[in-house]
């Protein structure tokens, strides 16, 4: 072991002590900083890969539309189900209505499904918590669990939908009454946007509402696991007809992803000064020790020590204290990350509030995330920062008159 790393330790671990006092401040403030980094990072990740995937799971993979009605679309869904990469493919309308029930009203995003073609491609049957996707029909209807809680509807309830079909026929002065359907299913997707104002229907019945006849808006489409997303976007927009794109869902949702991306990356640089305001306390810390050394320093130096060792030992304490720091950071971080929802639910509990976490966040629990970068990146910055605190130190030390330094009191 050289000996200015053995000195180095000496004054991490003095004798009589297990370590020193001022060191231990210091590896506590690079613990905090870690663990606040981490579990921000992890709870940002976890929001946008559970927006992520929530956003896929109810729009499939690439959506074939275009800005009119998509009529003769049977040719067109066999020849993308042919297409190499596509494990799926189903019809789709969409649209907004208006429910009712015991004269409370609702605006709904409202999606029409074939439930007969690919059920995968949009697994609604997946997310039920009430009923049954063989009780769909052109009678029926399932509401998301948002707004069945806010009409206060269960299942085998009546509600009454109101199209701007209706507004159209009122235009050559004829009137359409409601249409009276049964609420044969509950479902959560997990994701508060979708969860909180959606109803799905069977796609004959959405077509009728909206009178599109035996058209759709267009085609959803679900790839093969290891396919390629651009090969087959790029493979699909060969044989769409003209008018109509083949998009995938990130170029569908590119504002809202850039958003959610420049958030986590924004917190994430916010909370590095967290680490940067710990690491003036290693610069403090061997401050300290090199003013209260100095003596020792002079000696070595006299001694016959390389300014470039006495620098070394400096810049080791630096790196010990982080490396530690850093170990104990990420442990706590991920401690807290386990536990996240426990501890939501008590500072919840304490405050006596009774705001709804789901309503405001879009998630019933906390989510989490880890990305294997993002470690690397959190230790690779604390480490570097604590090895870097420590060379004002080291430079002073390295610097010393031997002279002066022994006749310093």
């Amino acid at each position: 072991m050289p000996w200015f790393i053995y000195i180095a330790l000496k004054q991490l671990f003095p004798t009589g002590r297990f370590v020193s006092f001022f060191a231990c401040v210091s590896i506590v403030g690079i613990t905090l900083g870690v663990a606040v980094l981490l579990v921000v990072h992890a709870v940002m990740s976890g929001f946008g890969h559970e927006i992520r995937k929530g956003i896929n799971e109810t729009n499939g993979d690439i959506r074939i539309e275009g800005r009119r009605i998509l009529s003769r679309w049977e040719t067109l869904l066999e020849e993308v189900r042919q297409t190499p990469g596509v494990s799926g493919v189903t019809p789709y309308a969409h649209g907004v209505v208006m429910m009712q029930f015991r004269n409370r009203p609702a605006f709904p995003t409202v999606m029409g499904l074939d439930f007969f073609e690919d059920p995968h491609v949009i697994p609604v049957g997946d997310f039920l918590t009430l009923g049954d996707v063989g009780d769909l029909n052109d009678d029926t209807v399932f509401l998301s669990i948002g707004l069945a809680q806010q009409l206060g509807v269960g299942l085998g309830d009546t509600v009454s939908v109101y199209t701007p079909l209706m507004l159209e026929r009122m235009k050559s002065d004829e009137i359409l009454l409601p249409r009276d359907i049964t609420v044969a299913g509950v479902f959560e997707s997990g994701w508060g946007q979708i969860d909180s104002s959606t109803m799905v229907l069977n796609l004959r019945l959405m077509q009728e509402l909206y009178g599109l006849n035996y058209g759709v808006h267009g085609l959803a489409v679900r790839i093969e696991e290891n396919a390629s997303l651009g090969e087959v976007q790029t493979a699909l927009n060969e044989i769409t007809p003209m008018g109509f794109n083949a998009n995938t869902w990130l170029q569908s949702n590119r504002d809202y992803l850039s958003i959610l991306s420049l958030e986590k990356g924004m917190m994430f640089f916010l909370m590095l000064f967290i680490l940067l305001v710990a690491s003036f306390s290693i610069v403090v810390t061997l401050m300290m020790s090199v003013l209260r050394k100095t003596r020792e320093i002079g000696l070595l130096i006299s001694m016959g020590a390389r300014p470039r060792d006495i620098a070394l030992g400096y810049l080791f304490q630096g790196f010990s204290m982080g490396f530690v720091g850093t170990s104990l950071g990420i442990a706590i971080g991920v401690l807290v990350v386990t536990f996240r929802n426990p501890i939501k639910n008590f500072l919840i509990w304490i405050s006596q509030s009774d705001v709804a976490f789901a309503e405001f966040y879009q998630f019933a629990d906390l989510p989490a995330h880890y990305e294997s970068w993002s470690f690397i990146v959190i230790i690779c910055v604390s480490m570097i920062m604590s090895t870097l605190a420590a060379l004002i130190p080291a430079i002073r030390a390295s610097r010393m008159n031997p002279a002066e330094a022994l006749r310093y009191e």
